[in-house]
């Protein structure tokens, strides 16, 4: 006699009992659900069984599955009505992904089957012919997991934003070609956790990584067809499974374990995890796209439609989830938790977070249920959360618009720093006028005008000048026009703003003269980078320079163009220890990375503001912000409130040598020169000028002085 189902259904996904395991999906459109359970057969050869889930509630089909335990591998499938006219696309043909798979083995072979509808060669069709052929052979398996792990003593290390240094990296470029990794971990979790690059991480002084999608993703169709993958991972198929291509082992269970031994050495490092997460679409793109999970499961649940049941799609990769929806909600809900509670990670940066955020009229809006709910998590809010603030829909640039806690990356700094150190610096060699000096001052005091309401400070503000999207910090010095022929778009991809300059020359060159030029803009653009208020993100390999040879969009490109190279040139070694002394730097003056806003008011025994500015000639600013010809910029750091060193940032962005006066600031005696990023390596000749007294600057050049009070 069967059993009457209870008021609610179980927590979604698979969980483990004693002789079995209760299954429960979210399918409210459909009339049925199957679990398919695949084991091998006497002879070696795959077999598959269904068992139907007996039981709905709410739209969740659930059931509990007598001997299924951990290493079973599964799929789904689910029958109902084909409508695509009324967005119902059941087709039991098809072999399904469980949204909260936490290991998923094999990958998806692109081929007509994989796809709802009927489709060609060319993978193009009829949208409302259903397809009839099964897709198990092209389809990966899902695979039940043992959540046990040895975690041992480990404990997040839960670095304060203002003291964080975040470094930027894709899992396998970092090591595929690091000679001190040995062959068979490189390109992994477990090479990103190997002591050789470990070592590079802390002694560079990085307190945090933000690792490109790690969640398991696929490669679009258009992509397969010109022979090419998605290297990034920005094309999610499974939010709680970690993407295993990145592991050194095929094992399901040792995938998920590999990462979990990666976050714990690299917390015993010190050094916290963050992941890119991608919530706001997934990779079955449109409605003419494969049919792989959700789309099959309950798009109308899951995915944003108009009236017709067309996709909205403001990601520009097809579709986008809908977080108002409950199902889709919790999904994105117990898939962070999971990555925090089960895999220790430390924070989460939200691709495209305006997606996430889109009320039912299409609007961004902060107080938006899915932000509320991440705000008062007790899990959630407790770790660190940032946004890329906007996406492709309407309105959708959203700097400075998010809540707290949440910090953002700060596309309006990235901005400000390439224009002053490299399209004005262009703009002075010829001989024109640039963009003044207002934009710059107001990013390096940390982005009041962005950040300065609701309690929010300088930490709100992720300062960087570039990402896993756009140039490197070399290649912003070396091409004037991105060079992403390989990427098969015809040159078309990539932004066409990068607020570059070649320094008179495309690409690479043997000029002496426009190579030194090259290496002291990078210098100028890390110092600006690691000595501004906020919080600074370093793109990963930019501290030895390393260069994509001008492609602003390597996304397809899993080769040398991506991956690292460790064979240094001496130059590459000066930068290395460049970037170095200038994190040092930063952990050595409390007074450069505040978390509050900077008044402006007296502070000082003096007198002194807790921030200053001075133009070239030693006196205040005052009126002259406004002057497009405004080439010198001082600013002056008070510390004496903090009981540290006070500390001045002389910055000359344009292309001639300047003849600088020191301030005579209240309580300033003398300023030591701490660093020139007209070095090419740290420790260059000491000197001390008396405040008031002229310190000649090269062209486009940075300096740090640490001010000599009165006694």
């Amino acid at each position: 006699m069967p059993t009457t189902p209870p008021d609610v259904p179980p927590p979604p996904g698979v969980h483990v009992t004693s002789g079995g395991a209760v299954f429960s999906v979210h399918a409210s459109g459909a009339d049925g659900v199957e679990v398919c359970l695949f084991d091998r057969g006497p002879d070696g050869t795959e077999v598959e069984r269904r068992v139907p889930l007996r039981n709905q509630v709410y739209g969740t089909w659930f059931d509990t599955v007598d001997g299924v335990g951990p290493g079973q591998r599964y799929g789904l499938r689910a029958s109902g009505p084909w409508a695509p006219e009324r967005a119902l696309r059941h087709n039991a043909a098809k072999l399904l992904v469980d949204p909260y798979a936490r290991a998923i083995e094999g990958g998806i072979t692109v081929a007509p089957p994989v796809y709802g509808h009927r489709v060609g060669a060319d993978l193009k069709g009829d949208l409302a012919r259903r397809d009839d052929r099964d897709s198990v052979a092209y389809m990966p398996r899902c695979v039940v997991v043992d959540d046990a792990f040895d975690w041992g003593g480990d404990a997040p290390p839960r670095h304060r934003l203002c003291d964080s240094v975040i470094y930027e990296v894709h899992v396998k470029n970092a090591t595929m070609r690091h000679p001190g990794v040995p062959e068979h971990l490189r390109g992994t979790y477990a090479g990103l956790a190997h002591p050789a690059f470990v070592e590079h991480l802390t002694s560079l002084g990085i307190t945090a990584v933000e690792l490109l999608p790690v969640h398991t993703f696929t490669h679009e169709p258009e992509l397969v067809l010109r022979g090419l993958t998605n290297h990034w991972g920005y094309n999610t198929l499974g939010f709680f499974a970690p993407h295993a291509p990145y592991a050194s082992t095929e094992d399901p269970q040792g995938v998920i374990d590999e990462f979990k031994g990666m976050v714990k050495i690299l917390h015993a490092a010190g050094i916290e995890v963050i992941l890119d997460v991608v919530y706001n679409h997934t990779a079955e793109q449109g409605q003419d796209g494969m049919t792989l999970s959700w789309r099959g499961l309950d798009q109308r649940a899951y995915y944003r439609l108009d009236e017709q049941g067309r996709d909205i799609d403001v990601t520009g990769c097809g579709n986008t989830l809908d977080l108002n929806h409950v199902a889709t909600t919790r999904m994105v809900l117990d898939s962070l938790r999971y990555w925090v509670t089960e895999m220790h990670v430390d924070g989460f940066r939200f691709d495209l977070a305006v997606a996430l955020a889109r009320g039912k009229d299409e609007g961004y809006d902060p107080d938006h249920p899915f932000l509320v709910a991440l705000r008062t998590d007790p899990v959630l809010s407790q770790v660190k959360l940032i946004a890329e603030p906007w996406d492709v829909g309407i309105h959708g640039w959203r700097t400075g618009q998010f809540p707290p806690p949440f910090a953002e990356w700060n596309d309006r700094y990235r901005d400000a720093a390439r224009t002053y150190w490299l399209r004005d610096l262009a703009a002075s060699t010829a001989g024109h006028v640039g963009h003044g000096v207002r934009d710059l001052a107001t990013r390096l005091a940390g982005s009041q005008d962005l950040f300065g309401g609701q309690g929010r400070g300088t930490t709100a503000s992720t300062n960087f000048v570039t990402a896993h999207d756009g140039f490197t910090i070399a290649d912003l010095t070396r091409y004037d026009q991105k060079h992403n022929e390989a990427n098969g778009h015809h040159g078309t991809d990539g932004s066409n703003d990068n607020r570059s300059w070649n320094h008179g020359h495309e690409g690479r060159t043997d000029d002496p003269e426009i190579a030194a030029e090259r290496r002291r803009s990078m210098r100028n653009l890390l110092g600006t980078l690691l000595l501004s208020a906020g919080v600074p993100m370093v793109g990963g390999g930019d501290e030895f320079g390393r260069t994509q040879g001008g492609n602003n969009n390597p996304y397809s490109q899993d080769n040398e163009t991506s991956w690292f190279d460790w064979d240094l040139e001496p130059w590459q070694e000066d930068l290395l220890a460049t970037t170095r002394h200038l994190i040092e730097l930063r952990a050595k003056h409390p007074v450069l990375r505040q978390r509050s806003f900077f008044s402006g008011r007296p502070v000082g025994a003096g007198g002194s503001p807790d921030l200053a500015w001075y133009a070239g000639d030693g006196e205040p600013m005052g009126h002259r912000w406004d002057g497009p010809s405004v080439d010198v910029l001082q600013a002056l750091f008070d510390g004496t409130q903090l009981g540290q060193d006070s500390v001045l940032l002389t910055l000359n962005g344009s292309a001639w040598a300047a003849e600088v006066t020191l301030p005579r600031a209240p309580g300033s005696a003398a300023y030591e020169l701490l660093w020139d990023s007209a070095w090419e390596r740290p420790g260059g000749p000491g000197l001390t000028v008396p405040a008031g007294g002229e310190a000649p600057m090269t062209s486009a050049s940075l300096r740090v002085w640490r001010v000599v009070s009165r006694r």
